[in-house]
């Protein structure tokens, strides 16, 4: 019964999301009916600039790039690699903290260790929060984490940090942080413990289902990794906006 009351919360969730017109960038990590350990990861955008993106797939890494080089500015903050994949570990980000994550991991580092070093992102007056996820496979079980590093409001020049750790994943089931609560200037972030939503249906069915619930003037990409819990390999899905035009295209 209480799976069956926490099913029924994340098709609620599903539909608040979809109503929601600016959640901002987004981490689902769970698992897939079938077992597959799962993680979808969105952006969003309301500048040109943040728009103006595309997900890259080099295996089992995820980056964002350019849709048109020519019209890119301030990439510091916009432009990096956003999954990447060590033996056992599987981590995903919304910033350069993914590879402070991954190289955390791999010197034998914990989760919230190779996190504590990040701060939230310098874009006052949003002071948009880094979150971050993984998952953790072994022979006995997959277990997974999240992160939401966040502005202090009595002092923006500092931040909190929550981290959440997740022992096992119900299937069908994944658990989700964004940036931000909704639209507004500034934007507000993220508050609260990570909520539950629904993981039915293989990575096509996936990817289509959050992509049409992510609003469609905002939306800007969008990707699904599904994960071998045996062999440790993945398979990345993709959603793109708009099309990536080469540096020289007219």
């Amino acid at each position: 019964m209480k799976l069956d009351r926490l099913t029924g919360e994340a098709q609620a969730n599903l539909r608040e999301l979809a109503d929601n017109p600016y959640p901002g960038r987004g981490i689902v990590i769970g698992m897939a009916p079938g077992g597959e350990p799962v993680q979808i990861y969105w952006i969003m955008g309301r500048s040109e600039n943040s728009r103006n993106r595309v997900f890259e797939a080099d295996g089992g890494t995820l980056r964002t790039a350019a849709a048109d080089p020519g019209k890119m500015a301030h990439p510091e903050l916009v432009i990096y690699t956003a999954m990447r994949e060590l033996p056992g570990h599987f981590v995903v980000t919304n910033g350069d903290h993914t590879d402070a994550l991954a190289e955390g991991l791999a010197a034998g580092r914990t989760f919230a260790e190779s996190l504590m070093g990040c701060a939230h992102e310098p874009d006052g007056p949003h002071w948009t929060p880094r979150i971050a996820g993984a998952h953790a496979l072994s022979p006995e079980r997959v277990s997974g984490h999240l992160a939401v590093i966040k502005a202090d409001p009595a002092d923006t020049g500092r931040s909190l940090r929550q981290f959440f750790h997740y022992q096992g994943f119900a299937p069908g089931l994944g658990w989700c942080v964004t940036t931000y609560r909704g639209d507004g200037t500034p934007l507000p972030s993220f508050a609260g413990e990570p909520y539950p939503l629904p993981l039915s249906g293989d990575s096509e069915a996936l990817a289509d289902e959050y992509w049409e619930c992510l609003n469609g003037d905002n939306r800007v990409a969008l990707a699904v990794k599904s994960i071998d819990p045996g062999g440790g390999t993945s398979t990345l899905t993709i959603r793109n906006r708009f099309e990536q035009r080469g540096a020289g295209d007219g």
